[in-house]
């Protein structure tokens, strides 16, 4: 015959205490002398009891879940972040619950507001532009926001968009290009920050930067638009892409095209996502230490969780990774 699960009751007699006390040592509704604490987790572990987490939801309102909210999770770029994001509620007893809105920003209101009512708090990544987002404020959960926010009174975390653009744009001046390129995706707020970080670098040498923007900050926009950036009339020396995959994919492309990286054009991209070192030339880029992010904004989430103060802005420093898809100009 199948044994019975112990039950709550079982744990009670165990322990010699009502299943009340019981009920409110496990969900930490209240403190107990530790004679009586020590009972319970005595008479816990003798039973093999293990509480019901729906039962234990129902009666302290949490859920023990932090929803993650990503743009695109085949992008590795947010597959570390989850990965940073859920070591650190592994470690402080959360799960993770992630949604992806794969980058459709109409979609993104009615799939947050759902997940919110099912998790303890949310991690959020939009495409939607800050004056489009002040419902967020109203949604009756903690939230961490990715990126950085100029009204909107969020908690956020930050990568450092203009500072790595601008590493990029001055390794390349150092190598000796002038017709430098950027290969970006206007839809993001984070490509104004790299564009500002592009033009702060490039203005201070009098260069022009031109400009190409691409539909989805995807392989296949950086292969699509790749012959009009190489076979025009006024071929850039230099590339400078939005993330690795354009660059990739851009990358890919040209030499279909006959056109050597980084000898007739030096190429880089954002994020340091795993693939770049392993390809043929390996690509130049910035570590915007997605993983620590994930990290961060997990710890500042469960933070504001617990009633605890957090700053406002946390910013995360990016890393400039030289490899060979960068070369010094030929004369």
């Amino acid at each position: 015959m199948k044994k019975t699960a112990p039950t709550i009751r079982d744990v009670a007699a165990a322990a010699h205490v009502s299943t009340a006390t019981v009920s409110k040592f496990i969900n930490g509704a209240q403190r107990f002398s530790p004679k009586v604490e020590a009972a319970i987790e005595s008479a816990i572990a003798g039973l093999g009891y293990k509480s019901n987490p729906l039962a234990k939801s129902m009666i302290t309102g949490r859920t023990n879940t932090i929803g993650l909210s990503v743009l695109d999770i085949t992008n590795p770029h947010f597959s570390s972040i989850l990965k940073g994001a859920n070591r650190v509620a592994h470690d402080q007893g959360f799960s993770v619950l992630l949604v992806d809105t794969e980058e459709t920003p109409s979609r993104e209101r009615r799939t947050l507001e759902e997940l919110s009512r099912r998790v303890d708090g949310m991690i959020v990544f939009s495409r939607m532009r800050e004056h489009e987002m002040t419902w967020m404020t109203e949604i009756d959960k903690p939230l961490v926001f990715f990126g950085s926010l100029a009204q909107l009174p969020l908690p956020t975390v930050a990568s450092d968009d203009h500072g790595g653009a601008y590493m990029l744009a001055q390794h390349l001046r150092m190598l000796g290009h002038r017709r430098i390129a950027y290969l970006g995706f206007s839809k993001s707020r984070r490509d104004e920050e790299r564009l500002g970080g592009i033009r702060e670098s490039l203005n201070a040498a009098g260069l022009e930067l031109a400009i190409f923007d691409a539909e989805a900050p995807s392989l296949a926009e950086g292969e699509r638009l790749c012959s009009a950036i190489v076979l025009g009339s006024q071929r850039p020396d230099a590339l400078i892409c939005y993330n690795d995959l354009m660059a990739l994919g851009f990358m890919k492309e040209a030499a279909n095209l006959g056109i050597s990286i980084p000898q007739d054009i030096s190429v880089v991209g954002f994020d340091n996502i795993p693939y770049g070192k392993y390809t043929t030339p390996a690509l130049t880029t910035v570590d915007l230490q997605s993983e620590r992010m994930g990290a961060t904004a997990m710890e500042k989430l469960l933070a504001v969780i617990r009633g605890q103060h957090v700053e406002k802005l946390t910013k995360v420093a990016p890393q400039l990774i030289l490899r060979a898809s960068t070369v010094a100009r030929r004369p």
